[in-house]
């Protein structure tokens, strides 16, 4: 290196400590001029260089979902790559140039002897690179707790969204039937008699009782039945036979039925007091929906207050089946081509836990396991009692954990996910939440074809 970028290179805060014995340790690296617009390493790539900036900057990003997140810029007189060479990691951002650079480079080699000869660089390389994980750990601990939240917040979306329209379209169904119901109604009553009425009224009645007893139709059945029921009421002068027929076959009755329904009431008043049963029929079908469709709504409300454990404080007696089940409906949307089967045991102690937490750990740890099985396979999910430890396990028939990845499963920022679809926090978040937290362990085996966590959960604990 000639004396000129030597000297530049030592004038540097990093290396401005080190006597003329000490210059042996940067002699074997290079300067090197970058073009603006250069990416110098990118998230996911193990580059052994360490670099420091001379002149110029070097902005490092990330992705989290698909979104670019500025993590830092490194100035003149400061360094990057420390952090992939200590830990022999990728690099866990993008390095670019956003203009022209000129940059001090190490090689691997080169900066291992340079640790080991020059005592002050190497504290002052340890103490960046420990502030720099612990700044980048936090961060990405936000962003997985917030995907968590995320994860819910779709989860909760998917499934309100069938209940809440169906609501709706029985809603908007609702005001014209009823309108239906008393027109019919104000007709019949001008034309029938006492003795009609009470008939009409009675029939009705059975009907309706009729209709909550109604045995399940497959498809076939049910059309040949409305097509039945359709060919009866075009003589009777119903209007829109085929559309109301099925009103009638849902709620169980027959031509035979209707014939005695009929029988007893003026021939010209059968098509008003059809067209007025099948509106009642139709209005109680309706109600039903509605009634359905926000009970769906209001479980999953409480399937959330459950999942957060809102309005609780931190630590409670908690049932793991509840953390469980909500998280479950949380991730429902996810679960909809999963084979998923529970083999629980129900008779398990309520446990002192952060309930908020444990539906953490249940939803990074199922999620896992969805994309193991591609949103297609199986997952069984089962609870018992063993050793006096609550024992939960997660299993899928994915294609497994390769045997050299499973060693690094706990590592900081260690991911199997491609870039920009995991910070590498999730089981490391889990494991500190069950073993610091609530004096646990999570353990896992692995093979092609199933991959079992088991989280445990001590059932008493000494405070």
């Amino acid at each position: 290196m000639e004396p000129a970028i030597l000297q530049q290179v030592r004038a540097t805060p990093l290396f401005s400590g080190l006597d003329d014995a000490q210059l042996g340790c940067i002699e074997p690296g290079e300067v090197i001029d970058v073009p603006g617009g250069t990416v110098l390493v990118s998230e996911g790539e193990k580059t052994p260089f360490f670099f420091v900036v001379l002149e110029g900057e070097v902005r490092l990003t990330r992705a989290y979902d698909n979104q670019t997140v500025l993590m830092g810029v490194i100035k003149p007189g400061h360094f990057t790559g420390e952090i992939t060479l200590l830990l022999d990691i990728p690099w866990m951002a993008t390095a670019r140039l956003g203009k022209p650079a000129k940059l001090f480079r190490l090689g691997q080699e080169d900066f291992w002897h340079m640790m080991g000869t020059c005592r002050s660089v190497a504290r002052e390389i340890f103490h960046s690179a420990a502030n720099k994980v612990r700044n980048l750990e936090g961060y990405s601990q936000q962003r997985e707790k917030l995907a968590s939240l995320g994860t819910m917040a779709a989860g909760l979306a998917h499934e309100l969204n069938n209940p809440a329209a169906a609501a709706r379209r029985a809603a908007a169904h609702l005001q014209e039937t009823t309108d239906k119901v008393q027109v019919l109604l104000c007709q019949l009553t001008r034309t029938l008699d006492h003795e009609h009425m009470r008939h009409l009224v009675a029939a009705s009645q059975d009907a309706l009782a009729r209709s909550a007893k109604a045995p399940a139709l497959d498809h076939l059945e049910r059309s040949d039945r409305a097509d039945t029921i359709a060919t009866w009421l075009e003589p009777h002068g119903v209007a829109a036979a085929w559309e109301i027929a099925p009103t009638f076959v849902n709620a169980g009755l027959d031509t035979a039925w209707l014939d005695e329904f009929t029988g007893k009431l003026p021939a010209a008043t059968h098509a008003d007091a059809l067209g007025w049963l099948e509106a009642r029929l139709n209005l109680k079908s309706l109600l039903a929906q509605v009634e359905q469709s926000t009970g769906r709504i209001a479980e999953l409300v409480k399937a959330v207050k459950s999942y957060s454990y809102m309005d609780r404080s931190p630590m409670q007696e908690v049932d793991i089946h509840d953390g469980l089940e909500s998280t479950l409906t949380m991730l429902g949307h996810k679960l909809k081509n999963v084979t998923l089967t529970r083999s629980f045991d129900r008779s398990l102690p309520r446990i002192m836990a952060y309930g908020s937490e444990l539906n953490q750990v249940w939803t990074n740890l199922i999620d896992n396991a969805i994309h193991a099985v591609n949103g297609t396979g199986k997952i069984c999910i089962g609870t018992c009692l063993e050793d006096n430890q609550l024992l939960v396990e997660i299993v899928d028939n994915g294609s497994g954990i390769p045997p050299e990845v499973q060693s690094h499963l706990f590592e900081p920022f260690f991911t199997t996910k491609p870039v920009g679809t995991g910070t590498g926090l999730g089981l490391i978040i889990s494991n500190r939440i069950v073993a610091d937290r609530h004096g646990g362990e999570i353990e896992f085996e692995s093979r092609p074809g199933e991959t079992r966590f088991k989280v445990r959960l001590p059932v008493t604990r000494d405070h």
